[in-house]
């Protein structure tokens, strides 16, 4: 928690509204209560809107191409009957242990526990990064953190850990490090500078759907490809500014402001047991290499789709978490042995228990949480809240860039509540593809702009399932041990959602200003 004094530091109205937020949030219950809260919300409100007679009626995408789009109405289920509340009791248990990142986190914690238990986390920092200015490091973790939806969901969670521990290891405040990770990788979800499965999956329903509306343009995965080049880059600078600006004045991270000094190198120097770990680690990484290339370069190798690419989807993108926790084992198990800190196949274990200890609170907040978001899906409020935005936006009748802006402003909106990006474009493309095609914007435009709003509040939705992770790595990584309130989570993470919003809405303008290409054959315009 930072103090009054410091928070102050930010100055000005923004500073005092973060305060308020901080303040505000504090005062929720704690998220265990919160979610059940929610979740008991959830049930009366799906009964008063059932009772009500609420529904919405949409054009559901075609299955494959060539097929004809289907007229869908959606009606708000009573979650309070017997049906749907029978089938919430018979799978209660399956919900939990179910819930996404509840197997995500407990097994990247085990390989990340490894690395840091070792050792291998603070000897390599400071091997490589020790010295350097403090916006370089933030810099390259935001661009690692960016790029990380590769791995996916994973991805978010992974540099989260990374950053605090690499903050640690530079005697920074690991807090700062954890947010920064946690802002770029999921918040920054949509930017990459290579093609992910998030341009496959968007495409896949983007291609169907404009054939069916007889919009003739190119729908393929690359579409949005260059607008994301750039954003990776816009992004990264964005997150770097936010972070020394904003986050670690907030956090009181006094050595945001320039190098350490050299008593402070030779303390943190070193020692010889280290740098032979360090040569062991490499020699495990480089097994690891030699492995992975072994599994992956010949024709027909294991980690090749039928079609013989990794990309966009095969089963190297599928085994990412996998290849992760490997990945650790390796050079964890090799920084250990040659640093002397692992001395029997009994340390193995034990250093990976010490990580799931840090999480006990994660998993007890997850149970609500998973049952809640089970629920609020299960009730179709989240359709008829999308389709009635679109709705909404449609009335309003506007063109050019002030439609693609409000837009963006839709989709941020919807996805406090709609954290899935599948899910809300199923819903929406239908309906913005034709309607945005008779102002002449091409499918790669509408959907980049879909992309920019699905992604800028992804951090501050109090659906995401991932609050529960992120609250947890905060309480592990905070240096007085005390538990990390969601208002304080919240309030760290909006300048990201902010600053995020804002470059991605002035990059799209300029786009469209110039007239630039979206991606290979995609264009602004039909």
């Amino acid at each position: 928690m930072p103090e009054k004094k410091q928070s102050d530091e930010l100055g000005g109205w923004f500073g005092k509204f973060i305060n308020w937020v901080e303040v505000v949030g504090n005062r929720l219950p704690h998220p265990f209560t919160l979610f059940v809260i929610l979740a008991l919300v959830t049930l009366a409100l799906s009964w008063i809107l059932a009772s009500a007679g609420v529904e919405v009626t949409y054009m559901k995408p075609p299955a494959k191409v060539g097929e004809a789009p289907q007229q869908v109405t959606v009606a708000v289920q009573n979650l309070l009957a017997f049906g749907p509340m029978r089938k919430f009791m018979a799978d209660f248990v399956k919900n939990f242990v179910a819930f996404p990142p509840l197997g995500l986190i407990l097994t990247m914690m085990l390989g990340i526990a490894l690395l840091d238990q070792t050792g291998f986390m603070s000897a390599a920092m400071r091997k490589t990064i020790l010295g350097a200015p403090p916006a370089l490091v933030t810099m390259a973790l935001a661009f690692v953190g960016i790029n990380s939806n590769l791995a996916s969901d994973a991805g978010s969670v992974f540099t989260a850990a990374i950053g605090g521990s690499l903050f640690a290891a530079l005697g920074r405040n690991p807090l700062v490090g954890v947010v920064t990770g946690y802002a770029a990788g999921w918040s920054g979800f949509t930017a990459n500078l290579m093609i992910a499965g998030t341009d496959a999956l968007l495409s896949g329903i983007t291609a169907p759907v404009a054939q069916a509306m007889g919009i003739t343009a190119p729908t393929h995965p690359m579409i949005n490809w260059f607008f994301m080049i750039v954003a990776t880059f816009t992004l990264t600078l964005g997150t770097t500014y936010v972070t020394e600006r904003f986050t670690a004045k907030r956090l009181g991270d006094t050595r945001s402001q320039g190098r350490l000094d050299e008593n402070a190198l030779q303390e943190h120097a070193l020692k010889p047991e280290e740098e032979r770990g360090l040569r062991w680690a490499l020699g495990g990484f480089l097994l690891f290499v030699a492995i992975m290339l072994i599994l992956s370069l010949p024709p027909g190798a294991f980690f090749r789709n039928p079609e013989g690419a990794f990309l966009p989807k095969s089963p190297l993108t599928d085994s990412i978490m996998a290849i992760l926790f490997f990945f650790f084992l390796f050079v964890g198990v090799g920084y250990g042995i040659g640093a002397g800190t692992i001395k029997s196949e009994k340390d193995v274990p034990r250093y990976m228990a010490k990580g799931i200890e840090g999480i006990v609170g994660f998993i007890v907040v997850a149970l609500p949480a998973a049952l809640f978001i089970y629920l609020f899906n299960s009730s179709n409020i989240t359709t008829v809240l999308a389709v009635k935005g679109a709705e909404f936006l449609k009335a309003m009748n506007l063109g050019g860039i002030p439609l693609a802006l409000m837009f963006i402003l839709l989709v941020a909106f919807i996805n406090l509540f709609i954290v899935s990006g599948s899910s809300k474009w199923i819903i929406l493309a239908p309906i913005f593809l034709p309607m945005f095609s008779v102002v002449s914007f091409s499918p790669a435009l509408t959907q980049v702009a879909y992309r920019i709003g699905d992604t800028a509040t992804n951090i501050i939705s109090p659906l995401s399932p991932y609050i529960p992770v992120i609250l947890g790595l905060l309480t592990q990584f905070n240096p007085k041990k005390e538990e990390v309130g969601i208002g304080t989570y919240i309030s760290l993470m909006i300048p990201y959602s902010i600053a995020y919003l804002i470059i991605l809405s002035i990059q799209i303008v300029i786009w469209m200003l110039l007239k630039l290409p979206l991606g290979p054959g995609a264009g602004i315009y039909l």
